[in-house]
Parts: structure tokens; sequence; C-alpha cells
């Protein structure tokens, strides 16, 4: 069973409530005191924007049918607390070790296709979804498994240390998650020790993408990289590169973020340079004096740095 959370807003059935919790920019706007309702967003510019409301009812039902289906899978032996219906196994001593900060970044990009085939493939089963972000679908098989107390997150826990016993999941689903995790190895075995036996992983990982933070931002992957992560403990079926991980938004996210960072000037030398010319420049080390490259802030610079170079040193005794 699924339950959509996020429909769009209507005259019909506009509430300022769902509306704000769908939206939690014009929160934040109105919060700042540069908006002054919800509502007045929605007849402004939302109803042309295609705007949505943000919906849980029914998701407390079907949480407590998965909790109770979860019951004799949870570690409690590990220190807990409850929210609720909600388990949360993220303490203090937690947080620290594993470098989670609090964060009001939202990740709530709906499951592509691989994922909804696994969901289908087990719907009697439960399946672990691994730093799941917001949900705009909750499903009654699977687990939302959080550092942040989203409404559709059933627990919360870190990846290095997953609050459950051993073959408890028929799947494992970690997409773009273990790039922010401090110790990806530890995840993945943790990951590994969950599956059942015939369980399956679905596991996504950046090789080519700039910095960015939810809330931070530790790893990116060579595919050998994620191979590495999980060829020890699973047999590994396939290993592809499919339409929404193509190169070319690697490719593209790098130009858009640049030419963001600049300003107007170079911003537009930047964007009207053929690429042709960036390629077969023939002394490179002229590029070095272009303002695209003098004007980028250091911000940018790291967000989006071919390498970066650290310096370091031992504390006298």
């Amino acid at each position: 069973m699924e339950t959509f959370l996020d429909v769009l807003a209507t005259d019909e059935n506009f509430n300022e409530a769902k509306y704000l919790s769908g939206n939690p920019d014009v929160a934040s706007a109105i919060a700042a005191g540069t908006c002054k309702s919800g509502e007045l967003h929605f007849l402004s510019y939302g109803k042309k924007e295609g705007r949505k409301l943000r919906d849980d009812t029914g998701v407390e039902r079907l949480r407590a049918e998965k909790i109770a289906r979860l019951a004799d899978r949870l570690d409690l032996d590990m220190p807990h607390t409850r929210n609720g219906l909600k388990y949360n196994f993220l303490t203090d001593e937690l947080r620290k070790e594993t470098g989670i900060v609090d964060t009001h970044a939202i990740s709530g990009h709906d499951y592509d296709g691989n994922v909804k085939q696994m969901i289908r493939d087990f719907p009697t089963g439960l399946i672990l979804d691994c730093g799941a972000g917001r949900r705009p679908i909750y499903y009654d098989n699977v687990i939302n498994y959080e550092i942040v107390d989203y409404d559709t997150t059933d627990i919360l826990g870190v990846g290095e240390r997953l609050p459950f016993k051993d073959d408890s999941f028929d799947g494992v689903v970690s997409v773009a998650v273990l790039e922010h995790v401090r110790d990806p190895f530890t995840c993945a075995a943790e990951i590994a020790r969950v599956l059942r036996p015939g369980g399956r992983l679905f596991c996504v990982v950046p090789f080519l993408q700039p910095e960015h933070g939810y809330p931070r931002h530790y790893y990116n992957m060579a595919p050998q990289g994620l191979r590495a992560l999980f060829e020890r403990r699973l047999t590994i079926d396939d290993h592809r590169v499919y339409a929404s991980i193509l190169p070319v938004w690697a490719l593209r996210w790098i130009v858009r973020s640049w030419a963001d960072g600049l300003p107007a000037q170079a911003r537009e030398d930047f964007l009207s340079m053929p690429l042709r010319t960036l390629v077969e420049w023939a002394n490179p080390q002229e590029i070095l004096n272009k303002n695209w490259v003098t004007e980028l802030p250091e911000q940018k610079n790291f967000e989006l740095a071919c390498a970066t170079a650290l310096f370091a040193h031992k504390p006298a005794a």
C-alpha cells in the first residue's frame, strides 16, 4: 500500500498548515517577514507554479502496522527513546562519534523505477531505506530510517550502527547517502549484516558531483570504490550508469554551479565561451588568468575543486 503525501494545491483543497508543510521555503519567508501568509503566496505564485500541499493523513496508522511487524527485528539493547510510535536511536554519543549535526535541509525526491520495482517485488516483506529523506510517498513495506525526524521518518539513527538484528530485511535502499557519512565502510558492513540471505541491495553513490551537504559531504566514489564497499560481503549482480545518473548531469551541474558563483561580467564571459575553446586551449596555464577563474569565490573553489590539499601537523606531546 502507498499513500501519496504531496497533492496539488487548489482553491478547493487549500489549507494553510498543509501548504506551509509542503513548501518549507514559503514557511521560511513568513518567518523572515518577507511573506505574509501561505494563502497569499498561493494566490500570487503557488497556483501558477503548481505548488503542493503536504497531507500526511493516514501515515500514523500505516506506521503503527510497520512498527508492529518490525518489533522482533529491533535491537532494543541499543540506547533509545520513544516519540509516539517512532524509535530514536540517535543518542548524543552517536551524534558526536559520527559527526551528525542538526539540519533543515530536505531531500525529498521520489524513488526511481529500480526502487519501485524492489518495493513491488516484496509486497509482504520489509525494505529498509537507509537515509530515506522526506518521502513524497509513504509505503507500508518500507522502513524510513533517517537522522532527521521528518514526518515520514519511522526510525531515527545512524548508518554506522543500524538498530536491527541480523538478516532483518528483504531489501535495502541507499541512494545518495554514503557520501554523507564519515565511515562508509562501516555503513556498508551494517547494510550487509541486516540483509537476509537472498536479500537485495540497491545503492547509488556519486562519482563526479560537486560538494553538496545533507548536512555534510565526505566522500565521492569511483566505480571501483563503490564495489569495494560491498564485494567482500555481497554478490554484485550488476553495476551500471542509467539515465538519471549519466555524465551529462555531472557536466551540467558543475558548469551551472560555476556560473552561479560568478559576478555578472565574468558569468557572461564564461557562458559565452565555446566549449571547444576550453578543451583545445593551446596553453592551459593562460586559463588561470581569466576572470571566470580568478573571480570564483573560495566556497565555489572548494565545491568544484579538481582536488583539495590538506596541511596538518602532529601536536607536541
